[in-house]
This record gives structure tokens, sequence and C-alpha cells, in this order.
């Protein structure tokens, strides 16, 4: 886990004064960049983060093999699919809330709380980090599938245009949604408070089971959290057309899957900026 006790030379020198104010977005920018060093520094949380959705997508693609006869889709590029996606949640709404959950809880943030970091710039800094480890992940989950299950990389600009901004949308707003969350995180049972909506929302969004053969309730259930559009936008981006038919509307909706994505990280933007605490309750 990340622990941070004071800013870097480089955090520090964005909030030297200079005659103005640094922008919360400068300030942001250099806690991003902290914040990704401290990731790639601590071998065993990016081992962790690396190594889960890698297994979890080998495992799935040696055990269930299978070709989807209108499009000619294999079952195991479908996963692939679906566990760039869940690596996206993953980093951020399950492993951002409790690296911020152990960051309250060991002082960090009430010590943050003294510098010229405001929230937005905090804020800021995380999906940076999460942004950079979460692509790097997509990054091996893609070779593993391109070598292995014969994952196509988007063939076009078009493709890789949907790619980038359902990666970002994906991002932000899981991201937010993970700061957001980690106000419930207490104790030695935020593990399963960080885990368990991820499990369900696995299993009902398409990752291990296609949608289209989910029980209707459990799929409306699923459209109203992002993981879905976020695994639906990666097939429309890595997946032939012809597989669109195989969506439960028959078809990307890449404009629904935007707003949806955007709505996500604005609420979870407000959600930021009401409840998110320098201090755990215990502190008074």
């Amino acid at each position: 886990m990340t622990v941070t006790t004071t800013m870097n030379p480089a955090t520090a020198r964005a909030a030297a004064p200079t005659g103005s104010a640094p922008s919360a977005l400068r300030l942001g920018l250099a806690r991003g960049g902290l914040e990704t060093r401290q990731f790639f520094r601590n071998k065993g949380q990016m081992f962790f983060t690396f190594s889960m959705p890698v297994v979890m997508l080998l495992l799935l693609g040696s055990i269930y093999r299978g070709t989807d006869p209108a499009s000619g889709v294999s079952t195991q590029q479908i996963f692939t699919t679906g566990m760039i996606g869940v690596g996206i949640m993953g980093s951020s709404l399950q492993s951002l809330s409790l690296q911020i959950a152990g960051e309250r809880r060991n002082g960090t943030l009430k010590r943050l709380r003294g510098t010229p970091l405001p929230k937005s710039s905090y804020f800021i800094g995380k999906i940076l980090m999460v942004l950079a480890s979460s692509l790097g992940q997509g990054a091996v989950l893609l070779g593993i599938g391109r070598l292995f299950f014969d994952v196509r990389l988007p063939v076009d600009a078009a493709h890789w245009l949907t790619l980038g901004w359902v990666y970002l949308l994906g991002v932000a707003g899981c991201s937010l949604l993970g700061i957001a969350y980690s106000n419930l995180m207490r104790g030695a049972d935020s593990g399963a408070v960080a885990m368990l909506p991820m499990m369900v929302l696995q299993f009902i969004s398409g990752v291990f089971v296609i949608l289209s053969q989910l029980p209707h309730t459990l799929q409306l259930v699923a459209s109203f959290f992002p993981l879905k559009w976020i695994c639906q936008g990666m097939r429309s981006a890595l997946l032939p057309q012809a597989y669109a038919q195989a969506e439960p509307a028959g078809g990307w909706e890449h404009g629904r899957t935007a707003l949806v994505l955007a709505v996500w990280a604005v609420a979870g933007l407000l959600l930021c900026l009401k409840t998110f605490r320098w201090k755990g309750r215990e502190d008074g």
C-alpha cells in the first residue's frame, strides 16, 4: 500500500509562491507524478495489481473454450475484453479505495491537509496514478490476448479513439467513486467491503457470462453501473462488428456508453467534494 508523508520537491515547487497561487491542476499534475512513482516503486502492490487479472484471464481462457457461430468470436476473446474492464475498475474502485482508507488511518491525509494541496489536486493525482497503472495493466492483458487468444488490436483510428475515450471515462468515473467509497472502509472489514461489489458486478456485467445470456432483471441492474458499459465499450473497440448483434440491444450503443460513464464521473466528483474527509471519524 502506498504511504506518503509529505510533498516531494516537485510538488513543493508547484506550490511555491511565484507571484500568483499555483493552480489546482498544476498541483494535481505534480501530485500525480509522485503518486505514480510511488506505485511503481511498491513492488508488492504493483505485483498484486497486475497479476490478479492476468491470472484470471489465463485460467478462464484455459477452462472455457467456445466460439460464437454468428460472429466467429471466441470465448477467450470475450474474456480478454472483460478483464481489461475489470482491471480498470479493480485499480480504481477497489485498490484505490483501500489505499486512501489506509492513508486516512495512518495519518497521511491529516498531514496533507496542512499543505497547500486542495482536495481537487489530490483527486487529480489519484486519477493520474490509476490511469498510469491501469494502462500498464491493460497493455499486458491485451498482449496476452493477442498472443494466446488471437484478440485483434483496434483496426483503425476510429476503434483506437473508442478505446481511448472508454478508457479515460472509465478511469475518471471509477477513480472518483473509489475516492468516495474509501469513506466506508474501516478496520479489518475493509477488504470485504471493497471486494463484494466488485465480485457481484463482474458476474452481472458480461465479464464471466455473456451479457445477453443473463436474466433480463440482472441485465437491467448491470446497466446502472459503469463496469457493464466499460466492458461493452472494450468489446466494441477490440471485437469484430459482427459481434454487436450479440449485445442485448443488438449494437454497441456508443452514445449511451459515453452518457452513463460521464454521469458516473460527475456523480463521483460530487460525492467526493461532499463526503471526502482528510481525517477518520475516530480523529474527530
